[in-house]
Protein backbone atom coordinates (compact mmCIF):
# COMPACT_ATOMS: atom_id res chain seq x y z
CA UNK A 1 0.00 0.00 0.00
CA UNK A 2 3.11 2.29 0.61
CA UNK A 3 4.60 1.14 -2.29
CA UNK A 4 1.59 2.21 -4.57
CA UNK A 5 1.04 5.82 -2.32
CA UNK A 6 4.79 6.50 -3.09
CA UNK A 7 4.62 5.21 -6.79
CA UNK A 8 1.51 7.36 -7.23
CA UNK A 9 3.12 10.76 -5.83
CA UNK A 10 6.40 9.91 -8.29
CA UNK A 11 4.20 9.76 -11.13
CA UNK A 12 2.13 13.08 -10.32
CA UNK A 13 5.68 14.32 -9.31
CA UNK A 14 7.46 13.48 -12.85
CA UNK A 15 3.97 14.96 -14.59
CA UNK A 16 4.27 18.02 -12.99
CA UNK A 17 8.14 18.67 -13.72
CA UNK A 18 7.03 17.72 -17.61
CA UNK A 19 4.58 20.42 -17.82
CA UNK A 20 6.39 22.87 -15.64
CA UNK A 21 9.25 22.30 -18.28
CA UNK A 22 7.07 21.74 -21.59
CA UNK A 23 5.57 25.47 -20.35
CA UNK A 24 8.99 26.84 -19.69
CA UNK A 25 10.06 25.82 -23.33
CA UNK A 26 6.73 26.84 -24.82
CA UNK A 27 7.31 30.70 -23.21
CA UNK A 28 10.93 30.91 -24.31
CA UNK A 29 9.87 30.27 -27.94
CA UNK A 30 6.75 32.91 -27.57
CA UNK A 31 8.79 35.57 -26.43
CA UNK A 32 11.75 35.16 -28.37
CA UNK A 33 10.18 35.09 -31.82
CA UNK A 34 8.27 38.69 -30.20
CA UNK A 35 11.54 40.06 -29.33
CA UNK A 36 12.84 38.85 -33.14
CA UNK A 37 10.31 40.89 -34.63
CA UNK A 38 9.20 43.45 -32.52
CA UNK A 39 9.01 46.88 -33.43
CA UNK A 40 7.43 49.92 -33.37
CA UNK A 41 7.70 50.66 -29.87
CA UNK A 42 5.70 49.16 -26.40
CA UNK A 43 2.28 49.59 -28.33
CA UNK A 44 3.26 47.59 -30.80
CA UNK A 45 4.80 45.16 -28.98
CA UNK A 46 1.57 44.88 -26.61
CA UNK A 47 -0.68 44.30 -29.63
CA UNK A 48 1.70 41.34 -30.94
CA UNK A 49 1.79 40.10 -27.20
CA UNK A 50 -1.82 40.24 -27.57
CA UNK A 51 -2.42 38.31 -30.70
CA UNK A 52 -0.06 35.31 -29.46
CA UNK A 53 -1.43 35.06 -26.00
CA UNK A 54 -4.87 35.99 -25.67
CA UNK A 55 -6.05 35.10 -29.70
CA UNK A 56 -3.83 32.32 -30.48
CA UNK A 57 -2.56 30.22 -27.47
CA UNK A 58 -5.29 31.77 -24.83
CA UNK A 59 -3.04 31.47 -21.93
CA UNK A 60 -5.51 33.83 -20.21
CA UNK A 61 -8.58 36.24 -20.65
CA UNK A 62 -8.62 39.32 -22.18
CA UNK A 63 -10.16 40.91 -19.28
CA UNK A 64 -7.07 39.53 -17.29
CA UNK A 65 -4.46 40.48 -19.96
CA UNK A 66 -6.20 43.88 -19.48
CA UNK A 67 -5.60 44.26 -16.20
CA UNK A 68 -1.92 43.37 -16.31
CA UNK A 69 -1.40 46.41 -18.51
CA UNK A 70 -3.42 48.86 -16.98
CA UNK A 71 -0.85 47.85 -13.39
CA UNK A 72 1.73 47.44 -15.45
CA UNK A 73 1.80 51.47 -16.83
CA UNK A 74 1.76 52.20 -12.84
CA UNK A 75 4.98 50.70 -12.63
CA UNK A 76 8.84 52.17 -13.71
CA UNK A 77 10.07 50.48 -16.84
CA UNK A 78 9.47 49.06 -20.00
CA UNK A 79 5.94 48.00 -20.30
CA UNK A 80 6.11 45.68 -23.01
CA UNK A 81 9.29 44.27 -21.58
CA UNK A 82 7.32 43.73 -18.13
CA UNK A 83 3.89 42.69 -20.09
CA UNK A 84 6.28 39.59 -21.43
CA UNK A 85 7.41 39.43 -17.58
CA UNK A 86 3.76 39.02 -16.43
CA UNK A 87 2.64 36.43 -19.39
CA UNK A 88 5.31 34.58 -17.97
CA UNK A 89 4.48 34.37 -14.56
CA UNK A 90 1.14 33.43 -15.30
CA UNK A 91 2.10 30.53 -17.29
CA UNK A 92 4.98 29.03 -16.02
CA UNK A 93 5.42 30.70 -12.47
CA UNK A 94 8.40 32.52 -10.85
CA UNK A 95 10.94 30.84 -13.95
CA UNK A 96 8.13 31.44 -16.40
CA UNK A 97 8.94 35.36 -15.68
CA UNK A 98 12.69 35.61 -15.77
CA UNK A 99 12.23 32.97 -19.05
CA UNK A 100 9.69 34.97 -20.22
CA UNK A 101 12.05 38.94 -20.07
CA UNK A 102 15.07 37.23 -20.76
CA UNK A 103 14.05 35.14 -23.86
CA UNK A 104 12.05 39.01 -25.08
CA UNK A 105 15.11 41.21 -24.90
CA UNK A 106 17.83 38.77 -26.02
CA UNK A 107 17.72 39.17 -29.43
CA UNK A 108 17.65 43.11 -29.22
CA UNK A 109 20.40 42.77 -27.24
CA UNK A 110 22.35 40.46 -29.04
CA UNK A 111 21.66 42.90 -32.35
CA UNK A 112 23.01 45.83 -30.33
CA UNK A 113 25.77 44.84 -29.03
CA UNK A 114 26.54 43.78 -32.81
CA UNK A 115 26.31 47.10 -33.75
CA UNK A 116 27.83 48.44 -30.76
CA UNK A 117 30.92 47.02 -32.12
CA UNK A 118 30.60 47.98 -35.73
CA UNK A 119 30.26 51.56 -34.24
CA UNK A 120 32.99 51.66 -32.64
CA UNK A 121 35.05 49.92 -35.05
CA UNK A 122 33.67 52.16 -38.40
CA UNK A 123 32.49 55.16 -36.54
CA UNK A 124 29.06 54.74 -38.21
CA UNK A 125 25.41 53.07 -38.46
CA UNK A 126 24.32 50.73 -40.92
CA UNK A 127 21.58 52.18 -43.64
CA UNK A 128 18.57 50.70 -42.53
CA UNK A 129 15.98 53.68 -43.18
CA UNK A 130 14.29 52.10 -46.02
CA UNK A 131 13.46 48.70 -44.25
CA UNK A 132 11.65 51.14 -40.89
CA UNK A 133 10.27 53.19 -43.48
CA UNK A 134 7.68 50.12 -44.45
CA UNK A 135 7.67 48.78 -40.40
CA UNK A 136 6.41 52.19 -39.27
CA UNK A 137 2.93 52.19 -41.46
CA UNK A 138 2.32 47.97 -41.06
CA UNK A 139 2.40 48.70 -37.05
CA UNK A 140 -0.51 51.12 -37.13
CA UNK A 141 -2.97 48.45 -38.36
CA UNK A 142 -1.49 45.96 -35.55
CA UNK A 143 -2.28 48.63 -32.78
CA UNK A 144 -5.51 49.92 -33.96
CA UNK A 145 -6.67 46.03 -34.14
CA UNK A 146 -5.25 46.12 -30.68
CA UNK A 147 -6.95 48.94 -29.46
CA UNK A 148 -10.36 48.09 -30.84
CA UNK A 149 -10.22 44.36 -29.25
CA UNK A 150 -8.52 45.39 -25.69
CA UNK A 151 -11.35 48.84 -25.99
CA UNK A 152 -14.41 46.55 -26.29
CA UNK A 153 -13.17 45.25 -22.81
CA UNK A 154 -11.98 47.94 -21.08
CA UNK A 155 -15.38 50.44 -22.46
CA UNK A 156 -18.01 48.69 -19.94
CA UNK A 157 -20.05 51.54 -18.93
CA UNK A 158 -20.56 54.79 -20.64
CA UNK A 159 -18.93 56.82 -17.83
CA UNK A 160 -15.91 54.57 -19.02
CA UNK A 161 -16.09 55.83 -22.14
CA UNK A 162 -16.22 58.73 -21.13
CA UNK A 163 -12.91 58.56 -19.19
CA UNK A 164 -11.00 57.17 -21.65
CA UNK A 165 -12.25 60.22 -24.03
CA UNK A 166 -10.80 62.76 -21.00
CA UNK A 167 -7.54 60.73 -21.04
CA UNK A 168 -7.16 60.29 -25.37
CA UNK A 169 -8.01 64.61 -25.02
CA UNK A 170 -5.33 65.22 -22.60
CA UNK A 171 -2.58 62.92 -23.08
CA UNK A 172 -2.78 64.33 -27.22
CA UNK A 173 -2.48 68.12 -25.47
CA UNK A 174 0.73 66.84 -23.62
CA UNK A 175 -0.35 65.78 -20.79
CA UNK A 176 2.07 63.37 -19.04
CA UNK A 177 0.49 59.37 -19.40
CA UNK A 178 1.28 58.34 -16.22
CA UNK A 179 -0.27 61.38 -14.39
CA UNK A 180 -3.34 60.43 -16.83
CA UNK A 181 -3.26 56.99 -15.63
CA UNK A 182 -3.13 57.63 -11.85
CA UNK A 183 -5.75 60.62 -12.40
CA UNK A 184 -7.91 58.54 -14.17
CA UNK A 185 -7.64 55.85 -11.68
CA UNK A 186 -8.43 57.57 -9.04
CA UNK A 187 -10.94 59.77 -10.05
CA UNK A 188 -12.98 56.61 -11.36
CA UNK A 189 -12.59 54.72 -8.28
CA UNK A 190 -14.17 57.55 -5.97
CA UNK A 191 -16.75 58.08 -8.66
CA UNK A 192 -18.07 54.09 -8.75
CA UNK A 193 -17.80 54.12 -5.14
CA UNK A 194 -19.95 57.03 -4.53
CA UNK A 195 -22.29 55.63 -7.41
CA UNK A 196 -22.40 52.01 -5.87
CA UNK A 197 -23.74 53.92 -2.41
CA UNK A 198 -22.48 50.90 0.00
CA UNK A 199 -21.07 51.52 3.36
CA UNK A 200 -17.96 49.37 2.26
CA UNK A 201 -14.99 49.88 4.43
CA UNK A 202 -12.05 51.58 2.42
CA UNK A 203 -9.36 50.31 3.35
CA UNK A 204 -6.18 52.78 3.27
CA UNK A 205 -3.81 52.71 -0.39
CA UNK A 206 -0.81 54.54 -0.92
CA UNK A 207 0.91 53.88 -4.02
CA UNK A 208 4.58 53.15 -3.79
CA UNK A 209 6.74 55.59 -5.00
CA UNK A 210 9.94 54.60 -6.27
CA UNK A 211 13.22 56.35 -6.03
CA UNK A 212 16.65 56.25 -6.38
CA UNK A 213 18.40 55.63 -2.92
CA UNK A 214 22.49 56.15 -4.82
CA UNK A 215 24.45 58.88 -3.73
CA UNK A 216 28.01 57.55 -5.07
CA UNK A 217 30.40 60.15 -6.78
CA UNK A 218 31.49 59.10 -9.82
CA UNK A 219 34.54 60.08 -10.11
CA UNK A 220 36.30 57.49 -12.85
CA UNK A 221 34.61 55.10 -15.59
CA UNK A 222 34.22 51.44 -14.09
CA UNK A 223 32.32 48.26 -15.01
CA UNK A 224 30.25 49.13 -11.23
CA UNK A 225 29.82 52.59 -11.72
CA UNK A 226 28.04 51.68 -15.19
CA UNK A 227 26.02 49.28 -13.82
CA UNK A 228 24.59 51.79 -10.47
CA UNK A 229 24.21 54.58 -13.23
CA UNK A 230 21.73 52.07 -15.52
CA UNK A 231 20.41 50.43 -12.78
CA UNK A 232 19.26 53.93 -10.96
CA UNK A 233 17.68 54.74 -14.32
CA UNK A 234 15.87 51.18 -14.50
CA UNK A 235 14.23 51.85 -11.11
CA UNK A 236 13.10 55.58 -11.84
CA UNK A 237 12.20 55.45 -15.49
CA UNK A 238 8.94 56.30 -17.03
CA UNK A 239 7.65 57.20 -20.00
CA UNK A 240 9.53 56.84 -23.87
CA UNK A 241 12.77 56.99 -25.44
CA UNK A 242 12.54 60.59 -25.21
CA UNK A 243 12.43 60.57 -21.69
CA UNK A 244 15.18 57.64 -21.70
CA UNK A 245 17.36 60.18 -23.69
CA UNK A 246 16.93 63.13 -20.76
CA UNK A 247 17.74 60.92 -18.09
CA UNK A 248 21.12 59.68 -19.94
CA UNK A 249 21.95 63.24 -21.18
CA UNK A 250 21.92 64.31 -17.25
CA UNK A 251 24.16 60.87 -15.66
CA UNK A 252 26.37 60.56 -19.02
CA UNK A 253 26.93 63.36 -21.28
CA UNK A 254 27.14 65.97 -18.20
CA UNK A 255 30.04 64.02 -16.69
CA UNK A 256 31.59 63.64 -19.82
CA UNK A 257 31.20 60.22 -20.37
CA UNK A 258 29.44 60.47 -23.77
CA UNK A 259 29.46 62.76 -26.01
CA UNK A 260 25.88 63.96 -27.17
CA UNK A 261 26.03 62.69 -30.05
CA UNK A 262 27.27 59.39 -29.52
CA UNK A 263 24.09 59.31 -27.11
CA UNK A 264 21.79 60.46 -30.00
CA UNK A 265 23.37 57.64 -32.16
CA UNK A 266 22.76 55.19 -29.25
CA UNK A 267 19.15 56.07 -28.88
CA UNK A 268 18.43 55.54 -32.68
CA UNK A 269 19.47 52.00 -32.41
CA UNK A 270 17.29 51.10 -29.62
CA UNK A 271 14.30 52.77 -32.14
CA UNK A 272 15.15 50.98 -34.98
CA UNK A 273 15.88 47.45 -33.41
CA UNK A 274 13.40 44.74 -32.42
CA UNK A 275 12.08 44.61 -28.62
CA UNK A 276 12.45 47.50 -25.86
CA UNK A 277 14.28 50.85 -26.80
CA UNK A 278 15.97 50.12 -23.35
CA UNK A 279 18.69 48.19 -25.46
CA UNK A 280 20.18 51.20 -25.48
CA UNK A 281 21.67 50.45 -22.41
CA UNK A 282 24.12 47.60 -24.64
CA UNK A 283 25.03 49.98 -27.08
CA UNK A 284 26.39 52.53 -24.71
CA UNK A 285 27.53 50.23 -22.32
CA UNK A 286 30.11 48.78 -24.78
CA UNK A 287 30.83 52.71 -25.82
CA UNK A 288 32.36 53.21 -22.10
CA UNK A 289 33.43 49.66 -20.98
CA UNK A 290 34.05 47.39 -23.78
CA UNK A 291 32.38 43.71 -23.37
CA UNK A 292 31.72 43.99 -19.41
CA UNK A 293 30.12 47.50 -19.89
CA UNK A 294 27.40 45.78 -22.07
CA UNK A 295 26.53 42.91 -19.83
CA UNK A 296 26.86 46.00 -16.43
CA UNK A 297 24.55 48.44 -18.53
CA UNK A 298 22.11 45.84 -19.71
CA UNK A 299 21.55 44.09 -16.17
CA UNK A 300 21.67 47.16 -14.45
CA UNK A 301 18.82 48.75 -16.92
CA UNK A 302 16.54 45.76 -16.75
CA UNK A 303 16.86 44.34 -13.08
CA UNK A 304 14.47 46.62 -11.23
CA UNK A 305 11.78 45.42 -14.02
CA UNK A 306 12.23 41.54 -12.65
CA UNK A 307 11.98 42.86 -9.81
CA UNK A 308 9.22 44.87 -9.53
CA UNK A 309 7.04 42.56 -12.07
CA UNK A 310 8.13 39.80 -9.30
CA UNK A 311 6.26 41.91 -6.22
CA UNK A 312 3.34 42.63 -7.96
CA UNK A 313 2.31 40.27 -9.70
CA UNK A 314 0.56 38.23 -6.88
CA UNK A 315 -1.41 40.89 -6.27
CA UNK A 316 -3.46 41.45 -9.24
CA UNK A 317 -5.48 38.86 -8.61
CA UNK A 318 -6.65 40.57 -4.83
CA UNK A 319 -6.60 43.69 -6.78
CA UNK A 320 -9.96 42.06 -8.43
CA UNK A 321 -11.30 41.09 -5.31
CA UNK A 322 -11.45 44.37 -3.42
CA UNK A 323 -14.58 46.43 -4.92
CA UNK A 324 -12.52 49.83 -4.16
CA UNK A 325 -9.47 48.55 -6.08
CA UNK A 326 -11.52 46.79 -9.30
CA UNK A 327 -13.10 50.15 -9.57
CA UNK A 328 -9.45 51.51 -9.22
CA UNK A 329 -8.12 48.94 -11.88
CA UNK A 330 -11.37 49.45 -14.65
CA UNK A 331 -10.72 52.77 -14.64
CA UNK A 332 -6.98 52.62 -15.40
CA UNK A 333 -7.40 49.94 -18.49
CA UNK A 334 -9.43 51.87 -19.98
CA UNK A 335 -7.25 54.80 -19.58
CA UNK A 336 -4.21 53.01 -20.79
CA UNK A 337 -6.56 51.61 -23.84
CA UNK A 338 -6.68 55.95 -24.57
CA UNK A 339 -2.92 55.94 -24.36
CA UNK A 340 -2.93 53.10 -27.29
CA UNK A 341 -4.93 55.18 -29.02
CA UNK A 342 -3.35 58.31 -27.94
CA UNK A 343 0.11 56.68 -29.37
CA UNK A 344 -1.33 55.51 -32.87
CA UNK A 345 -2.91 59.11 -33.74
CA UNK A 346 0.58 60.84 -32.98
CA UNK A 347 2.29 58.03 -34.99
CA UNK A 348 0.12 58.14 -37.84
CA UNK A 349 0.72 62.01 -37.80
CA UNK A 350 4.19 61.44 -38.03
CA UNK A 351 4.13 58.51 -40.48
CA UNK A 352 1.31 58.83 -42.89
CA UNK A 353 3.47 61.67 -45.16
CA UNK A 354 3.03 60.64 -48.69
CA UNK A 355 1.55 58.21 -50.78
CA UNK A 356 4.37 55.41 -50.06
CA UNK A 357 3.44 55.14 -46.03
CA UNK A 358 -0.36 55.56 -47.04
CA UNK A 359 0.10 52.40 -49.39
CA UNK A 360 1.89 50.34 -46.70
CA UNK A 361 -0.46 51.19 -44.14
CA UNK A 362 -3.52 50.38 -46.19
CA UNK A 363 -1.93 46.81 -47.15
CA UNK A 364 -1.19 46.18 -43.91
CA UNK A 365 -4.51 47.07 -42.45
CA UNK A 366 -6.67 45.02 -45.09
CA UNK A 367 -4.19 42.18 -43.86
CA UNK A 368 -4.80 42.44 -40.51
CA UNK A 369 -8.69 42.95 -40.35
CA UNK A 370 -9.97 40.25 -43.75
CA UNK A 371 -6.73 37.70 -43.16
CA UNK A 372 -5.29 35.42 -40.85
CA UNK A 373 -2.05 36.91 -41.17
CA UNK A 374 -0.02 36.84 -38.34
CA UNK A 375 1.23 40.04 -36.90
CA UNK A 376 5.39 39.03 -37.14
CA UNK A 377 4.60 38.46 -41.05
CA UNK A 378 2.84 41.87 -41.40
CA UNK A 379 5.90 43.66 -39.87
CA UNK A 380 7.58 41.64 -42.72
CA UNK A 381 5.64 42.43 -45.37
CA UNK A 382 6.11 46.03 -44.49
CA UNK A 383 9.86 46.18 -43.97
CA UNK A 384 9.90 44.45 -47.70
CA UNK A 385 7.15 46.68 -49.05
CA UNK A 386 8.93 50.11 -47.61
CA UNK A 387 12.41 48.92 -49.25
CA UNK A 388 10.92 48.11 -52.80
CA UNK A 389 8.94 51.58 -52.26
CA UNK A 390 11.89 53.94 -51.25
CA UNK A 391 14.25 52.09 -53.73
CA UNK A 392 11.96 52.16 -57.02
CA UNK A 393 10.23 55.82 -56.22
Amino acid sequence: MVFLFILIVNNNTNLIVTETRKNLKEVATVFFKLGCFAFGGPAAHIAMMEDEIVVKRKWMTRDYFLDLIGTTNLIPGPNSTEMTMHCGYERAGKKGLFVAGIAFIFPAILITALLAYLYMKYGELPEVTPFIFGIKPAVLAIIASAVLKLGKKAVKTTELAVLGLLVLIVTLLGVNEILALLSAGVLGMLYFYVKEKRSTRLNSFSPLFFSSGFGVVLTKLSTLKVFIVFLKVGAILYGSGYVLFAYLDAELVSRGWLTRVELIDAIAVGQFTPGPVLSTATFIGYQLSGFPGALAATTGIFLPSFLFVLILNPFIPKMRHSKILRYFLDAVNVAAVAVMLSVLLVMAKETLLDWRGIVIALTATVLVFKTNVSPIWIIIIGAVLGCILIRCF
